[in-house]
């Protein structure tokens, strides 16, 4: 009884994560009863739905009731604007999906900042009720906190999914799904379904009324990449952030302004490889199931412009911003002065998008701030051959990967004053005599760091190569490798849940 309790039940503490045990045996459940439906096409799709909803409820909780109303919600506009027999009639179904998703996100996400702003501008005494908290108290005999508002796991990104598909079906790029099922299996996949990537419909609804295939080479690359997925999460991540880059985070002024700086560097390789870790296990596990899922990072920190490293950083969120906000605005086709202001609009709104903060709305804005004016000086040598040679690269790269890094600051820091002790260390208290000190004293932490920096810097064709190595090693030296390195995660995991970061957005 108590075995069946814990897998029905929900329990914050032990949510189904990739880095838990529970997660891997989990799959291998999923993958057993795959095994024999993969053929069958709608009680494959089914029980994947299924499965995912289950997947939703062990990360979530009750949430999983909002995740099925918009699921229904979408499903159900889509036909509607599909059949809709004038442009007008398309156009209102369409902004009831827009309005409807915009509106559960708003009241969940952002109830608390829009309340205090009010209640500041207009000395009101306004209070946030959790309505749904209620509702299910009274269905369900739970005991939420009705005057809290929790934050449901992965709304950002199913609420931008949902609304791609809405338009994607008012742009005629996409029919609606057959079935509610199907649509249901489309959102809640359980890979992706917390922390991205943003799967547009057009991508991925033509995939699921394909037949299951899994090559040789699909097979190896799915499993490299949950490998290296986990690596990059436990080893890497997890441990700087918990031995050296929260330390400093927590309180900059008790540290140096090398060690200040030196967690800066830290925390852009944690939450670069914890979200591309994640990506990387998604992709591979959705690979053995049969589906593909689309890049979402491409070297950020290579990047040679602040351009560049939007093409390279959370590719799927950057593009569905581009496609669904950005050109809509009017892109770059009404002039100059109004490409830059959608520059910023886009940014703005890309930073509110992570967090209702003032220290995310300044991260967007100097993103966008700096992509305004990286496309005025591009703009001023349009038709000027500029010679490429490798100094000149390697300080575009230089400056850009630093601009990241001091925006990244805000994005971290819990408040503006702790970015202000971060940067007031960082330029007044720097001790260059105590780096000997600092650099014995967090090593592991460090020689990590360099590790990971340096294999990201790493030429494609080399990633490449140490690939293929791994595709045409015989299957008893993979599995004994895998075997290796799962233990070596297990030592260096902690012992407390280290949960993806981009899971509170």
């Amino acid at each position: 009884m108590d075995i069946l309790q814990n897998i029905f039940s929900y329990s914050e503490n032990s949510p189904l994560l990739f880095t838990q045990t529970y997660f891997w045996l989990f799959f291998a459940f999923v993958m057993a009863i795959f095994s024999f439906l993969y053929k069958k096409q709608n009680s494959k799709i089914l029980f994947l739905f299924i499965i995912s909803v289950y997947f939703y409820y062990k990360s979530g909780g009750y949430f999983f009731t909002l995740l099925l109303f918009s699921t229904f919600v979408d499903y159900t506009l889509g036909w509607k604007i599909y059949r809709a027999k004038t442009q007008r009639g398309k156009k209102w179904y369409l902004f009831w999906s827009i309005f409807i998703n915009l509106s559960i996100l708003l009241y969940f996400k952002y109830a608390y900042f829009v309340t205090d702003i009010i209640n500041q501008l207009f000395h009101t005494k306004y209070h946030v009720i959790n309505y749904l908290g209620m509702v299910t108290n009274e269905i369900t005999g739970s005991k939420f906190d009705v005057a809290n508002i929790i934050l449901p796991v992965g709304i950002s990104f199913y609420t931008f999914q949902t609304i791609s598909y809405s338009v994607d079906v008012y742009r005629n790029r996409v029919k609606p799904v057959n079935n509610i099922i199907d649509f249901g299996f489309y959102v809640t996949f359980f890979p992706q379904l917390v922390a991205g990537p943003i799967v547009r419909a057009a991508d991925f609804v033509p995939q699921i009324y394909q037949k299951f295939k899994l090559t040789k080479e699909q097979f190896n690359w799915a499993l490299f990449l949950i490998v290296n997925g986990l690596i990059k999460k436990v080893l890497i991540s997890d441990y700087i952030s918990m031995n050296f880059v929260d330390r400093v985070f927590d309180t900059p002024l008790s540290y140096t302004g090398f060690e200040n700086l030196m967690a800066v560097y830290g925390y852009a390789m944690q939450i670069y490889c914890d979200f591309s870790g994640y990506t990387d296990i998604a992709i591979g596990v959705a690979t053995l199931l049969g589906y593909h899922l689309p890049l979402n990072f491409l070297s950020p920190y290579k990047a040679e412009n602040i351009t560049d490293f939007w093409r390279r950083w959370h590719i799927s969120l950057s593009s569905w911003l581009k496609d669904y906000l950005y050109i809509p605005l009017g892109g770059n086709r009404k002039g100059k002065a109004r490409q830059y202001i959608n520059l910023l609009i886009t940014m703005f709104l890309g930073g509110l998008w992570h967090g209702a903060s003032v220290r995310f709305i300044i991260w967007g804005s100097l993103h966008g701030i700096a992509l305004a004016v990286h496309k005025y000086f591009k703009s001023l040598r349009k038709n000027k051959l500029v010679e490429k040679k490798v100094w000149h690269r390697f300080i575009t790269v230089f400056i850009t990967f630093h601009f990241v890094c001091f925006t990244w600051i805000f994005f971290r820091a819990e408040s503006i004053q702790l970015v202000g002790d971060m940067l007031k260390q960082i330029f007044t208290a720097f001790h260059l005599e105590l780096i000997p000190t600092i650099f014995t004293s967090y090593r592991i932490a460090f020689l990590l760091l360099f590790a990971a920096f340096l294999i990201h810097i790493l030429p494609s064709k080399w990633k490449s190569g140490y690939q293929e190595i791994f595709y045409k090693l015989p299957q008893f030296v993979k599995l004994a490798g895998i075997v290796i390195i799962v233990v070596i995660l297990y030592q260096a995991k902690s012992s407390g849940i280290q949960p993806f970061i981009y899971f509170q957005f």
